[in-house]
């Protein structure tokens, strides 16, 4: 039987989050195929939030950390940003799409959350949606749990995925279900999945940042941004190399 690390013996065992699995995922962010934009083109990214009732918390951190995003993507052309959702009794809703952060911020400090079930499917359709229309370079979910048919979602990732749209999940939470489905999910999209520490905002912080610089620039601008960020972000140039 394998000895457990210093970490597992620490925890009995138990999973936590810390800077090594921040790490494997911005490398997964790091290796996943970059974006097919025109010259000059800016980024899309949809960032959607689970905003039921114990949300509150996450939600206000993700509200003042949003900026981080659109002043990395600035560097290089830009990103435009569309915030997406669900909360309450089968409320699901997206902003119009937005050029700067204080546009978004208005938009989320106008949501409050509110008690109700997951409606992730929801989210995943509406991308399917709006990258038909005109192409989206990646989905960001911030959520905590899953209380939907996980093979549904594992088609509508799968669908997103074949249109190059992957999702980069951000898991907060101990809920094992929910991380199984969010891996799942990412694993179809092409995207990753990693779990936080919620009491972290440079951890957020610096995974919004990335996928926004990735959003923009694709695998070279996210090296760069490794190089640039310091911190746990410079693990990413092992992968790119």
């Amino acid at each position: 039987m394998p000895s457990k690390t210093p970490q597992e013996e620490a925890t009995g065992g138990r999973a936590v989050p810390g800077r090594s699995e921040v790490d494997a995922f911005l490398q997964k962010v790091a290796a996943t195929p970059p974006p097919a934009k025109q010259a000059g083109a800016r980024g899309r990214l949809i960032f959607a939030l689970d905003a039921t009732a114990s949300r509150q918390p996450a939600w206000d951190r993700a509200m003042h950390l949003q900026g981080e995003m659109f002043q990395e993507a600035a560097k290089l052309g830009g990103l435009d940003v569309q915030l997406v959702f669900y909360r309450g009794f089968g409320e699901c809703k997206a902003s119009r799409w937005h050029s700067e952060g204080a546009g978004l911020l208005r938009a989320m400090t106008a949501v409050t959350c509110l008690a109700g079930r997951t409606q992730i499917a929801r989210v995943l359709r509406h991308a399917l949606k709006e990258t038909r229309k005109r192409k989206v370079d990646a989905l960001v979910f911030v959520g905590d749990c899953m209380e939907e048919n996980v093979d549904e979602l594992g088609h509508l990732a799968g669908q997103l995925g074949l249109l190059g749209v992957p999702c980069f999940i951000f898991h907060e939470g101990q809920d094992a279900a929910a991380r199984s489905a969010f891996e799942q999910m990412a694993k179809l999209s092409g995207g990753a999945c990693c779990r936080f520490d919620p009491n972290s905002a440079r951890e957020l912080r610096d995974l919004l940042s990335a996928v926004a610089v990735y959003a923009s620039g694709g695998r070279q601008a996210l090296a760069d941004f490794s190089r640039e960020r310091g911190g746990s972000v410079p693990q990413l140039t092992h992968q790119l190399r």
